[in-house]
């Protein structure tokens, strides 16, 4: 019977003033079979602000040490890529405010940031999946979803099925960056998935466990587990690479919004899904009224408004309903 090894391993360490260092560690679970393993590396903590990850990663090394005997490959955990934004609870790394999901492939020859982004491809190229976990900013949550670039989703699209996530939404190429880590690593043949999940600053503990069931779902796919993987659920499948299957809701006038429908509502045109408010005066500013039919898949968490603020999300009633076709 196989065990269980289990190991922190440094990915980058470099020397900072005042005694520090930039460290990125990552926790790696394999059995001892040998060689040859497949491998699936979970990513998060790109952006400090963004914390759903932690938890998913955490739930991860638990479920697997729980039935060790049923892992056959190798798991690898990155719980912080950016470990100072975490601590200072930022966004960017500190100090440079730099976007690090802005900044790949990177260059071993380049300035420590480029140094450490080019560090981090090479340490995952290769792997047979890596799942780079995001949650939304302090302004908006998301429900459990993965977002694919229309280049990729030929390969990426049937993968992601097993994931259990809510929405798989297929962008058009011109809305993905080149600079980041899933573009970086998609185009070397590296298949990522980038899941999307939650609100900022925050852990939705129920999100975490519902992709950590889907983690469980794609090691069994990929021969990583041989233990039972939870039944996962269906997802509706949003192929919006022209940008024509999603409505937004941008405010109309600064305020307080008061938000009136929750994550996966379904609601229908002219609907009213929100108020801004003046707290001052006591008046209702503008009613936020559903444009279409449809299905709210990002909400408004963050209160206050300005003049074209984005309030949410509203994924067009024909698209889920080609799901169920």
């Amino acid at each position: 019977m196989s065990e269980l090894i289990e190991s922190v391993e440094d990915v980058v360490r470099i020397p900072l003033p005042v005694d520090e260092e930039y460290v990125i560690r990552k926790h790696r679970l394999k059995s001892s079979d040998g060689s040859g393993q497949k491998r699936i590396c979970i990513v998060t903590g790109i952006h400090g602000d963004e914390l759903e990850g932690q938890y998913v990663c955490f739930e991860l090394a638990r479920r697997i040490r729980e039935k060790a005997q049923c892992l056959s490959g190798i798991v690898d955990i990155y719980p912080a890529m950016n470990p100072f934004g975490i601590d200072s609870i930022t966004r960017g790394i500190p100090a440079f405010d730099l976007d690090m999901n802005r900044i790949f492939p990177g260059n071993m020859d380049g300035d420590m940031n480029e140094y450490m982004a080019s560090r981090i491809v090479d340490e995952l190229l290769g792997a047979d999946l890596v799942i780079d976990i995001h949650a939304s900013n302090i302004f908006l949550t998301e429900i459990p979803q993965i977002r694919i670039n229309e280049l990729n989703a030929d390969t990426l699209v049937p993968i992601a099925l097993h994931a259990n996530m809510d929405l798989i939404w297929v962008h058009g190429a011109s809305t993905v960056l080149e600079s980041t880590l899933a573009y970086a690593l998609n185009s070397r043949e590296t298949n990522t998935l980038v899941v999307e999940m939650g609100v900022g600053m925050r852990i939705t503990k129920e999100y975490g466990e519902q992709l950590t069931d889907g983690l469980f779902s794609l090691m069994k796919e990929l021969g990583i587990w041989t233990g039972e993987a939870p039944t996962v659920r269906k997802p509706i499948v949003a192929y919006d690479a022209e940008g024509e299957d999603v409505c937004y809701l941008n405010a109309p006038c600064s305020g307080i919004y008061i938000k009136e429908k929750h994550h996966g509502s379904k609601v229908k045109c002219d609907e009213i899904v929100g108020k801004i408010i003046n707290p001052l005066s006591g008046e209702v500013m503008a009613e936020i009224k559903a444009p279409e039919d449809g299905m709210i898949f990002t909400v408004r968490e963050y209160p206050v408004v300005e003049d074209g603020s984005l309030m949410g999300r509203i994924l067009r009633e024909k698209v889920f309903m080609e799901n169920l076709t």
